[in-house]
C-alpha cells in the first residue's frame, strides 16, 4: 500500500533489499577465516535499523485514512516549497557576501547542497505521489530571492540571521510530521501492524534532513546571526512570514 492514494510503487522496496543485500555482502567479506578445528563463523548481525524493517516488512500495512492522506499530501506541498525557498535565498545570499566575505564560501555553498538535497528528494515524492504543488510557488519564489538579496545587502550578520529565523521554523515544522508520523507508527505497533516501508524510509528521511536544517541554524548563530541590527524585528518579521507561508501552502 502505497503512502497516498496513488499505483503501488517498487522504489522503497527496491532500495531497502538492495541495501540490506549490500550490507550483507560486506560484511560476509570482513568475517574472519577460521580454520577446521573452530566452528564455522557465525552469520553476519543486522543492525538495530535493518532488523526494525525487516520485523515491520512481515507485518501488514495499515491502510492510511483519507485525513492521513490528507494531511501527508499538505506536509509533503509545503517541504518542497520550504525547501526551493531556501535554494533561493542562498542563491540570493552568497554573490553578495562571498565578495566581502571569502571565507563564507564553503560554509554558503555547503549550506546550499544540502538545501538542494532536500528539494530533490521532496520533489521526487510529490512526483511519485501525483501531489499538487502550492500554486503559491510564483510568489514564494520571488519572496525567497528578495529576502536572501535583500539582508544580504544589510550584511552579514543580518543574512545570518535570516537563517536563523527560517530554519527555527522550518525545524518546528519537520519536528511536528515526525512526531505524527512516530504516533501512527506506534498505533501501528500496537495493533502488529506497519506504516510500510514507504513511510519507515519517509521517517527517516524526515529526520535527517530536519537535523541539517538545525545545523545551519547553528552555523548561523555561530556567524553572528545575533549580532544583527535589528536582530528582534528582523528575525521576527521573517518567522511570521515563514508561518503565514506554511499555512498558505498547506491550503493553496
Amino acid at each position: 500500500m502505497t503512502m497516498l492514494n496513488s499505483p503501488p510503487r517498487s522504489l522503497a522496496r527496491s532500495i531497502h533489499v538492495g541495501f540490506l543485500a549490500a550490507g550483507i555482502a560486506r560484511a560476509s567479506r570482513n568475517s574472519p577465516r577460521f580454520s577446521s578445528s573452530l566452528s564455522p563463523p557465525q552469520p553476519p548481525q543486522l543492525p538495530p535499523s535493518l532488523q526494525t524493517q525487516t520485523q515491520n516488512a512481515s507485518k501488514p500495512i495499515r491502510p492510511l485514512t483519507q485525513e492521513q492522506q490528507a494531511f501527508l499530501a499538505s506536509a509533503l506541498r509545503v517541504n518542497q516549497a520550504g525547501e526551493l525557498a531556501a535554494i533561493l535565498i542562498y542563491a540570493a545570499q552568497s554573490p553578495v557576501l562571498t565578495r566581502s566575505h571569502p571565507h563564507l564560501r564553503p560554509l554558503m555553498k555547503h549550506m546550499y547542497d544540502q538545501e538542494a538535497g532536500h528539494y530533490n528528494y521532496f520533489n521526487h515524492v510529490i512526483s511519485q505521489h501525483r501531489i499538487r504543488p502550492t500554486a503559491m510557488t510564483p510568489i514564494w519564489t520571488a519572496a525567497a530571492s528578495i529576502l536572501g538579496w535583500s539582508t544580504a545587502v544589510m550584511g552579514r550578520e543580518a543574512a545570518m540571521a535570516c537563517t536563523e529565523a527560517v530554519e527555527t521554523e522550518i525545524g518546528t515544522h519537520y519536528n511536528e510530521q515526525v512526531r505524527v508520523l512516530l504516533d501512527w507508527a506506534n498505533k501501528c505497533e500496537e495493533r502488529g501492524e506497519s506504516l510500510g516501508p514507504e513511510l519507515d524510509r519517509l521517517i527517516v528521511e524526515l529526520r535527517r534532513i530536519r537535523d541539517e536544517e538545525l545545523e545551519h541554524l547553528d552555523h548561523a548563530v555561530e556567524n553572528d546571526a545575533k549580532s544583527a541590527r535589528p536582530y528582534a524585528l528582523l528575525t521576527e518579521v521573517i518567522r511570521g512570514g515563514c508561518r503565514g507561508a506554511i499555512w498558505v501552502s498547506e491550503r493553496v
